[in-house]
């Protein structure tokens, strides 16, 4: 736990408490819960205007309520070169996301009895190390020891070049496995290149035609697409980075990536994609259960998130210049994706700000005696170099994590906090000052640490 804590902070933002706005606009009513679930679209409109000004982020927004776009925005330039502003019909390369719709195919291809979770990859590809031992589950978990293609040196050498799926499985076959099949998980974009080619072999077609078939024509979603160098002319967008000024970023062949990064889609298409996949319209409920099942922080494709006690499922991207994330929290129905073709670092702010102000939560003041009995050091019981430090201050309790780093917890009552990660699962700490005690949750893992 102490060295995923100290990773994963780096890419930590909090959620911040909205208080209550004169306008507040109620969405949509659930007919079930008869709940009314209210967005602040002025707040999110004033967001994306100074964002906009200042030139620090260039992409678009889209939030989704049971497979319905409630709000959508989008700043910044499609292209610099010729002042082509972005609008809502502006598409952008959504990286990693990619891996999303592909896992849904593979588990589809199950469905269709073409695969199964069981088999092993030797028929494919007989030289890839262990393929006797990887499993299309492990593929699809992260857990088949494959080395990742994009952290060689090479990489940089050739990410722009063609490459036919014959020389990709060349290029991953070469490498040695950094582990035994199914032993420990480990992100490699290996994986879901590998399960692109099995996709077309089992099909007998194009990845580009089996996600058009499968997925881009049931939904309906007509700028969702396997894509190709970028067409400008036809919505797509350049990608920037920001030194003094914008400058292209560098173009990736999706002969690369191919199901690991090569989908090119809208922030609003994204989302109705994630509303129709938690709904069952493209797999069955049993096999997303598979899919959200988690191991080691890596489900199917997906990743796990937990936002103010609230569980989310998704997935962020990265390629060239564009980033993007995108997230479904399934019980309330709701959808939130960002695509961006330049980002300063802005994308989690927006993304908390955005949440913030769709649920409106209050927080809760701890009292201050309280505060000072759950100051202090925490050692775990298991692992005497794993511990915890919070210091309490202007009514709030403070982690330590390390000389320069220090976040506010969210305190819940009933003496636990929270400490929110956009890009991974968040920490529920739970102080027992009677005990002397605090049992800390992170995903499915629980551990208790004494106070020294």
């Amino acid at each position: 736990m102490k060295n995923q804590l100290l990773l994963l902070v780096l890419i930590t933002a909090l959620l911040s408490s909205c208080s209550g706005n004169k306008d507040k606009v109620v969405v949509k009513q659930d007919a079930i819960t008869q709940k009314s679930y209210n967005l602040n679209t002025s707040k999110l409109d004033s967001l994306f205007e100074v964002l906009d000004k200042k030139g620090e982020f260039m992409g678009s927004i889209a939030l989704s309520y049971d497979g319905t776009i409630i709000y959508t925005n989008a700043i910044g330039f499609a292209d610099i070169e010729t002042q082509k502003k972005a609008t809502l019909n502006t598409k952008y390369r959504i990286g990693s996301i990619s891996k999303m719709f592909t896992a849904a195919l593979v588990l589809k291809a199950i469905e269709d009895n073409k695969i199964t979770l069981e088999q092993t990859i030797e028929t494919y590809f007989p030289k890839v190390e262990n393929a006797n031992k990887i499993t299309i589950e492990n593929l699809l978990n992260h857990r088949s020891g494959i080395h990742n293609f994009t952290n060689d040196k090479a990489f940089i050498t050739y990410l722009s070049e063609y490459k036919t799926p014959e020389e990709m499985v060349a290029i991953i076959s070469n490498f040695k496995s950094d582990f035994e099949p199914n032993t420990k998980g480990d992100y490699s974009n290996s994986n879901y290149v590998l399960l692109s080619i099995i996709l077309e072999k089992v099909y007998d077609s194009s990845l580009k035609a089996i996600i058009t078939e499968k997925i881009s024509i049931p939904l309906n979603l007509k700028s969702t697409y396997y894509g190709a160098k970028i067409n400008t002319a036809d919505h797509e967008s350049n990608s920037y980075k920001l030194s003094t000024e914008w400058t292209k970023g560098p173009e990736v062949d999706l002969s690369i990536p191919m199901g690991a990064g090569a989908i090119v889609s809208t922030a609003s298409e994204v989302t109705i994609f994630l509303d129709a996949l938690f709904t069952d319209k493209i797999i069955s409920a049993q096999n997303i259960e598979k899919m959200t099942s988690i191991k080691e922080s890596y489900g199917m494709g997906i990743t796990r998130f937990s936002i103010s006690d609230r569980e989310s499922f998704g997935h962020s991207g990265s390629l060239g210049g564009f980033k993007s994330l995108a997230m479904y929290f399934p019980k309330e129905k709701l959808g939130i994706a960002l695509t961006s073709n330049g980002d300063t670092g802005k994308k989690h702010e927006i993304l908390t700000e955005a949440l913030g102000y769709y649920f409106n939560d209050s927080f809760l003041e701890a009292a201050e005696a309280d505060l000072i009995k759950y100051a202090g050091a925490y050692i775990s019981v298991d692992d005497k170099s794993d511990s915890f430090t919070f210091t309490h201050e202007k009514n709030a309790l403070v982690l330590e994590i390390g000389p320069d780093m220090r976040e506010t917890m969210i305190y819940k009552g009933d003496h636990k906090f929270l400490f929110e990660q956009v890009y991974a699962e968040s920490f529920t700490f739970e102080f027992s000052p009677e005990k002397q005690e605090l049992l800390v949750k992170q995903g499915d893992y629980e551990g208790i640490y004494k106070k020294q």
